[in-house]
């Protein structure tokens, strides 16, 4: 570790020296970059989210690939989404622990490290948006979406922790670059494998600095001015002051590897999940009489929606959009902390993670959406002339006054776990392309945090609006892998149920004896 010491002593320095000269010559810097990106930004975009009429409604035919895959997988696994649910529970509360199994983290550990890169500042304010734009029967096809997308975590966290790869030095390395590449070359495509995984690398890279990491910074930076006095905050125009801090938080937390990541997440995402649903149960405690109009709204729109384009069709896609969005089912990023497990069950990791997209969108989003729903019950235009977050925040301060300082916290949290689990996802993608060593761990970590940095200091929407675009182009060759290796998912199944079945009849002899 003494050999790190020069690196973090002079990284900050630099930082803020880079930073303070970009901050005088933002504005140019932000047209300049805006000007080149935008048009790569839109072709990639409408390649990407281009849309077919279906029923009068556009439907993203990327929301379509991830949600048809949700829908085979849970056929595929007999809805093992919904069965393995409370073996899940039991895994993750630690009763098959193997301490002499390979791995770096616990289940447990493994689980928030995800959540943390799940959860983030969509949770808060996207949700807002689907529902003020779909209306409550979105929140339907939100909840449905996460349910199903279960099935789709289950068979990429599985594959990830079984083509996994143990380093050198007791690290593991994983996530699709692992499985594509090897999975395709099982079945006689290497040179396709080796192309998708090292497709997937490079995106997941690319991506990890604009949605993991830029847009987080940015978001967290609004909410912390927006509460200590807004445009009279002595923060207003001191982004990169802001960024350094924020970035030497990251910065500490990410030098130490996953283990450091795992420990701080084990602790973080359930104080913050803890904080922001028991903040938003007492909002919908306040507004009870308004919960039959609610459930009621949320059902009949759902089926039955008045002014949405579309109708049904409309209300769903907007719905089923958020959800994919949220919980990031089928994109890949997941499978990467998952496999970091301390494990030789690979299925194990696989029904652990069918938790996460139910904390994510089953209890977190649905919350919210009760949240809203419940205050449109009172005030039907409280969200006129508002914008993502700041349409949650509102629907909290009818009830409470000081509650957008409750949404500040959360959202700053949010952001923060989120970024330390995407650094982590990047990372693994970076040392997949260049070679695991000192050198790469070190030298990725430290323009994660310069970005961090950016994100707070200049506002590059082309650049955000381009990672955006590059995450979901990655969940192609994702789930193209899925497909080809779902039968290999399907036969170790049978092999650990078969596995499972037979220790719990020995423990069951032993106990009788």
């Amino acid at each position: 570790m003494s050999d790190l010491i020069p690196h973090m002593r002079s990284t900050p320095l630099f930082v803020a020296t880079l930073l303070t000269s970009v901050n005088v010559c933002a504005g140019g810097i932000d047209e300049t970059i805006n000007r080149f990106m935008t048009p790569i930004t839109e072709a990639l975009s409408r390649v990407i989210f281009f849309s077919v009429p279906i029923f009068g409604a556009d439907v993203p035919l990327v929301v379509l690939w991830l949600i048809s895959a949700a829908v085979f997988f849970t056929v595929y696994f007999n809805f093992l989404n919904i069965s393995g649910f409370k073996h899940a529970l039991k895994i993750v509360r630690g009763d098959y622990a193997d301490p002499k199994a390979h791995g770096e983290v616990s289940h447990f550990q493994a689980l928030t490290t995800a959540v943390s890169g799940t959860v983030g500042i969509g949770n808060i304010g996207g949700v807002a948006v689907a529902i003020s734009v779909g209306g409550p029967g979105a929140a339907f096809w939100m909840v449905l979406a996460g349910i199903l997308g279960m099935s789709t975590k289950f068979v990429e966290c599985t594959l990830g922790t079984y083509y996994r790869q143990v380093n050198a030095d007791g690290s593991v390395s994983g996530g699709p670059m692992y499985y594509l590449r090897q999975g395709f070359a099982e079945v006689g495509l290497p040179r396709a494998g080796k192309f998708l995984g090292s497709f997937y690398a490079m995106g997941i890279v690319l991506g990890c600095l604009g949605i993991g990491n830029m847009f987080q910074s940015n978001q967290a930076y609004i909410q912390f001015v927006s509460v200590s006095g807004g445009d009279n905050s002595w923060f207003a125009d001191k982004g990169w002051l802001f960024g350094v801090a924020l970035a030497l938080l990251v910065g500490v937390v990410i030098i130490g590897g996953i283990k450091s990541i795992a420990k701080v997440t084990s602790k973080v995402v359930p104080f913050m999940a803890l904080f922001y649903c028991s903040a938003a149960l007492i909002i919908i405690a306040m507004n009870f009489e308004a919960m039959p109009f609610a459930l009621n709204a949320i059902i009949s729109n759902a089926f039955n929606p008045e002014g949405i384009a579309g109708g049904m069709i409309g209300a769903m896609i907007i719905g089923f959009q958020r959800a994919v969005f949220s919980n990031e089912a089928g994109i890949g990023s997941a499978p990467i902390a998952h496999s970091a497990v301390q494990t030789d069950q690979p299925l194990s990791e696989g029904y652990v993670s069918l938790l996460e997209p139910f904390i994510d969108t089953v209890v977190i989003c649905s919350i919210t959406a009760l949240v809203i729903i419940t205050t449109f019950y009172y005030d039907p235009s409280f969200t006129e002339g508002l914008s993502g977050i700041q349409m949650t925040s509102a629907a909290f301060e009818r009830n409470i006054s000081w509650s957008p300082y409750l949404i500040a916290i959360a959202g700053l949290l949010f952001a923060f776990s989120t970024m330390l689990a995407w650094a982590y996802y990047g990372l693994k993608g970076w040392t997949y392309l260049v070679g695991e060593s000192k050198f790469a761990d070190l030298s990725f970590k430290a323009i994660f945090c310069c970005f961090v940095v950016l994100g707070c200091s200049i506002k590059l929407d082309a650049v955000l609006n381009f990672s955006d675009a590059l995450v979901f182009l990655i969940c192609i060759p994702n789930i193209i892998g899925l497909y080809v290796m779902a039968p290999r998912v399907k036969r170790e199944l049978k092999k650990y149920k078969q596995a499972f079945k037979e220790q719990e009849l020995t423990a069951k002899e032993v106990t009788i004896n």
